[in-house]
Formats: C-alpha cells, sequence, structure tokens
C-alpha cells in the first residue's frame, strides 16, 4: 500500500510540472494579447496622424530605408536565433542553449542601438518628438517597440544567469518558452513598423 502511494506520487510530481509550465505559458499568451491592444492603439494613434506634419518634414523627408532594412534584418535574423536556442533547449544541450541566446542578445543589442542612433539623429536635426503630430506619433510608436526589445534583453540576461547556476528546470524552461514567445512576438510586431510606418512613408 505504501509502495503503491509513493509510486503514485512519483508519477504525479511531472505531470504538476507540466500542468504548472501549461498555466504560465497560456497567462503568458494572455499578456501578449494585451500587449497587442496596446500597440494596435499605437499603430491606429499614427495612422491618424501621420499626415500632421505642421508644415515639417514627412516621412519621405526623414526616413533612411537602407539603415531601417538593416536593423529589420538584425531582428529577424535574433528571432532566427533564438528558435534555434528553443532547439537546442528541448534537445537537452545546454551549452547551445546558452550560446543561441549570447548570440541572440548580440543582435537584439546592435537593433537598439541603431534605434537610439536614429532617435539622436532626429532630434539634432531639428526632427524631435515635440516638432509635429506626426513625429510625435513616430517616436512613441517606435519608442515603445525599443523599450520593449530592452525589457527583453535584461529578461535574456536573466535567464542566461538561470541557466548557468541552475540549468535546465521545469522553472527555467517555461521561462524560455515564454521569453522565445514575447520575442517572437516583438519580431512581428517590427515587421508592422517597418512596412506600415517606414515602406508606406517613403512611397
Amino acid at each position: 500500500m505504501a509502495t503503491d502511494t509513493l509510486h503514485h506520487g512519483a508519477v504525479a510530481e511531472p505531470h504538476e510540472h507540466h500542468d504548472a509550465s501549461g498555466t504560465k505559458v497560456f497567462g503568458f499568451w494572455v499578456y501578449l494579447m494585451s500587449d497587442l491592444v496596446i500597440f494596435g492603439a499605437l499603430f491606429a494613434t499614427y495612422a491618424v496622424l501621420m499626415k500632421g506634419t505642421a508644415a515639417g518634414p514627412t516621412a519621405a523627408d526623414i526616413f533612411e530605408l537602407p539603415f531601417v532594412l538593416v536593423e529589420t534584418f538584425l531582428l529577424l535574423l535574433s528571432s532566427f536565433t533564438f528558435g534555434m536556442g528553443v532547439l537546442a533547449m528541448n534537445a537537452e544541450r545546454i551549452g547551445q542553449v546558452k550560446a543561441w541566446l549570447a548570440v541572440t542578445f548580440l543582435l537584439g543589442a546592435a537593433f537598439v542601438g541603431m534605434e537610439v542612433y536614429e532617435f539622436q539623429h532626429l532630434i539634432h536635426q531639428g526632427n524631435g518628438p515635440d516638432q509635429s503630430a506626426f513625429l510625435s506619433s513616430f517616436f512613441t510608436l517606435v519608442g515603445t517597440h525599443g523599450v520593449h526589445v530592452t525589457v527583453g534583453l535584461v529578461w535574456i540576461l536573466v535567464m542566461l544567469i538561470q541557466l548557468t547556476t541552475k540549468g535546465l528546470t521545469p522553472m527555467t524552461r517555461p521561462r524560455i518558452v515564454c521569453l522565445s514567445l514575447f520575442w517572437h512576438f516583438l519580431d512581428i510586431v517590427w515587421i508592422c513598423v517597418f512596412s506600415f510606418v517606414y515602406l508606406m512613408g517613403v512611397l
């Protein structure tokens, strides 16, 4: 009888971990949906205000498409490297997981660095967010995305530390999955930013 009880408890424990992980991932999906509403509102605001240039520069005057294409390539590549990290996690290769996350961090940091440079360059030229409704909505939309990427970078660093100290555990695995969802979500949002803000702006 006692043996049966112990056996039952040993079987139930992984099941409980699985349920907890599933709940965490589901909860994170709910968060992403709320974040999607925020970005939807920012896109809608930009669509309304994009023509409000106050006789100042238009999108075609200030956007440098080749520069933004490099940014886009960096973020798309970082999604690929993160995907490779998840595959390595599923294969129990913790060294590769950390390596792929480190590469993802470098690509994401380069993206944020280019975005900060773009903002500084526009402000230096006198095209700051206070100059027109168009520029205000542009800085808010693109800046909000940049803040999210920065949060993702901090999260990657935290996961690298936890992987080093704790390894691949029932605690770290769902966190990596949630971070992967977050990172790919930001990639999709940026594709929308690139298409709707930059590409349509210069056409």
